[in-house]
């Protein structure tokens, strides 16, 4: 599959199948557009096959619609494949399993195509697992490498968060399928230790199975200067106040309807103000819970070149997460979070990977206090205990740009991948 000419690899064809992607400002469609983006001007040859984009907002982009599949060509940038898939305005569980297998049905011809192509590796993402089989079926009509990235646990997640039965013969022929095809895939990657952990407990063997975390340009989210005036604040009449922002996808896992109460509980201190920024499913709930708030301001999702000022404009992150899904997931938010140099406040169970890096168990400083899951006399302490201690936000803010520069920077991140890539393909090809 390889020719080594003048003692140098030659660019490897990487086959990208995905959910979501670039334009989408968050979570997945983020990582997954900015490693395309990065591998092909490194020379890589990339195609992508993925959805219009729709997240987190679940509606189709407009210069998106009207246009069943739709194919990108940019000089200098991957070829991206549009492909039709069904958006439900209120995900419920039914129709977020119909949104998922449309993708699939949807990407089926195009994909396909791609076996013409002959890449060298069929790089997949989870969420959806639904595409697996067919990535695999690529794979191996190609004799390509395959390559399964976690980014959400989407089986157990499914459950865990009531989407699916817990139990019962839907749980264990799930769980098999997951097992089967998983165990199917030459690498298997996730995005923390503790997921790579939990793959291999699934059954993936040790040595199929890399960290591949998600990441943050450390030079583009950076701890502004304090002397200089932030954008937002002045925009938003924030000078001097105390902000807590949360910022990022409103979405079932968050565990969101926690801060309506938590911004009721400061509304008699007049040195504290509430910024949640984003959009998705729980934004119109969480918009009439805090309708009445004097000390909440709500803002849309931000364009990427303000989101260094916007995460500046907080003294303090909010990360709450419901019960059980901290394992599951790992918040892409937090990457930001932690480059930005402020302290995060987590709702995280203990011993899931989110407590041991924002309580600094993974890394030995902490970043932010971590508080259980759905408690929320427990997060109004540690929310009480930092607003009235700025010398404990400012060590651990400090201590959270330290981690991310340390073990984050995006550069070394998919440097570390492209070399794991390039050593499958030599040594299995």
């Amino acid at each position: 599959m390889w020719n080594i000419r003048f003692g140098k690899l030659p660019s490897v064809r990487i086959l990208i199948y995905g959910l979501n992607y670039s334009p989408e400002l968050t979570g997945i469609g983020k990582y997954t557009g900015e490693m395309a983006s990065w591998l092909a001007a490194r020379g890589h040859e990339v195609r992508v096959v993925t959805a219009p984009p729709y997240y987190p907002a679940w509606s189709i982009r407009e210069d998106y619609r009207g246009r069943f599949y739709r194919t990108e060509r940019r000089t200098g940038e991957p070829l991206v494949y549009r492909t039709p898939l069904y958006v439900p305005t209120k995900p419920t569980g039914i129709k977020r399993m119909m949104h998922l297998f449309s993708f699939m049905i949807g990407s089926l011809p195009v994909m396909l195509r791609q076996c013409f192509w002959n890449p060298d590796i069929v790089f997949t993402v989870e969420p959806t697992f639904f595409g697996a089989p067919l990535a695999l079926l690529v794979a191996r009509a190609t004799g390509a490498e395959s390559w399964l990235h976690v980014q959400d646990f989407e089986v157990d997640a499914a459950f865990d968060l009531g989407l699916l039965p817990a139990d019962g013969p839907v749980h264990s022929f799930a769980l098999g399928l997951e097992s089967f095809f998983t165990k199917a895939f030459t690498r298997v990657s996730s995005i923390s230790h503790k997921m790579v952990e939990r793959a291999e407990a699934k059954g993936v063997p040790v040595q199929q199975v890399v960290l591949f975390p998600n990441w943050v340009d450390v030079s583009s989210v950076f701890p502004q200067d304090s002397s200089r005036p932030n954008t937002f604040r002045r925009e938003l009449g924030l000078e001097g106040k105390i902000v807590l922002l949360y910022s990022g996808n409103m979405g079932a896992k968050q565990g969101l309807e926690l801060l309506a109460p938590l911004a009721s509980s400061f509304e008699s201190d007049p040195r504290v103000h509430f910024v949640f920024c984003g959009d998705g499913a729980f934004r119109p709930t969480l918009e009439m819970l805090v309708r009445d708030r004097s000390n909440v301001t709500l803002l849309p999702l931000q364009p990427l070149e303000r989101l260094n000022d916007l995460l500046n404009a907080a003294d303090i992150h909010l990360l709450p997460q419901r019960a059980g899904a901290a394992d599951l997931v790992m918040p892409s938010k937090l990457t930001g979070m932690l480059s930005s140099g402020r302290p995060v406040i987590a709702t995280a169970d203990e011993g899931t990977q989110v407590a041991r890096v924002v309580s600094g168990d993974a890394a030995g400083q902490a970043c932010g206090l971590v508080v259980p899951a759905e408690d929320p006399s427990a997060l109004h302490g540690a929310v009480d205990r930092l607003v009235q201690d700025a010398a404990l936000r400012s060590a651990l803010g400090d201590n959270a740009r330290r981690y991310a520069v340390k073990h984050l920077g995006r550069q070394q991140v998919l440097e570390q991948f492209e070399k794991d890539i390039k050593g499958l393909v030599t040594e299995i090809g």
